[in-house]
């Protein structure tokens, strides 16, 4: 039996990448697993998002592992797809015991966006996409978890939400990700009672299949060379942290923000 044998875990935008990680951390761990994406065959976009031939999606990587996993299409920025996908989770998989609301993203290019130069479409987007979205995710498990008096919430910002990029670019997507931080500290104080933790994981430099695109458009040395250990990070250096947030190792841990920045934060 794994730590999370017995539990029902949801990741949302776990078609790829992070997200994708955290999905197969969590049923190596034992956890019947429900996936939400805009889109549950997204790495097919991606060179290096590759998840083998003999699956259609993560569902089938994560059945493999002698779980049970189902997964819905939704967009994360609106409710009512988000209520209905985590009801159909509920009826296949049982009550959540567990979120990682994962899904969000930015829009533009990451040299745009300064704070005096903010485009309030994009601004909107982003906010939608990652605020919103984590509003939404929550508000559809916190009352099964109220109940049973059990719970573990894992929201995602970001080494963005934490710290200003240079000339303080692409800042609508780092103040969407600052809001989820003050976001999970208020729900911390709001759930604590109820046997809940929330918690907030921050990555950094991650080295998935989209952006090390990015990366090495850029040159991979300029983001390296920002942090303390010379690398990128893995989606597996982030879902180690989710698997200490969402078992027993956490359970005197609440209101944190984890940052997996390879010490890029100064």
């Amino acid at each position: 039996m794994g730590k999370l044998t017995g539990k029902v875990a949801v990741v949302t935008g776990a078609a790829r990448g992070i997200g994708r990680a955290y999905a197969l951390k969590l049923a190596q761990l034992g956890a019947d697993v429900g996936v939400i994406d805009i889109d549950l065959k997204s790495y097919q976009h991606f060179a290096g998002e590759s998840i083998g031939e003999q699956y259609e999606s993560v569902v089938d990587e994560l059945k493999e592992l002698g779980v049970k996993a189902f997964g819905m299409e939704a967009d994360i920025s609106n409710q009512e797809q988000v209520q209905n996908s985590f009801q159909k989770i509920v009826d296949n998989l049982g009550e959540v015991d567990i979120l990682v609301a994962n899904a969000g993203g930015g829009t533009g290019s990451i040299l745009e966006n300064k704070p005096s130069e903010m485009d309030p479409e994009q601004l909107q987007t982003v906010l939608e996409r990652n605020l919103f979205g984590t509003v939404y995710s929550v508000a559809a498990v916190a009352p099964g978890m109220k109940k049973k008096g059990y719970g573990k919430i894992v929201t995602v910002t970001s080494q963005a939400g934490l710290q200003s990029n240079k000339d303080g670019t692409y800042s609508h997507y780092g103040a969407s990700k600052a809001a989820i931080v003050s976001y999970t500290k208020s729900l911390a104080q709001d759930l604590g009672t109820y046997n809940i933790t929330v918690n907030a994981i921050a990555p950094g430099y991650i080295e998935t299949g989209r952006l090390i695109e990015q990366f090495e458009q850029a040159g991979v040395e300029t983001f390296t060379s920002q942090t303390a250990l010379k690398r990128l990070g893995t989606p597996e250096d982030c879902a180690n942290v989710i698997e200490f947030l969402t078992t027993d190792l956490s359970d005197y841990v609440t209101g944190s923000v984890i940052d997996v920045t390879g010490g890029a934060l100064k």
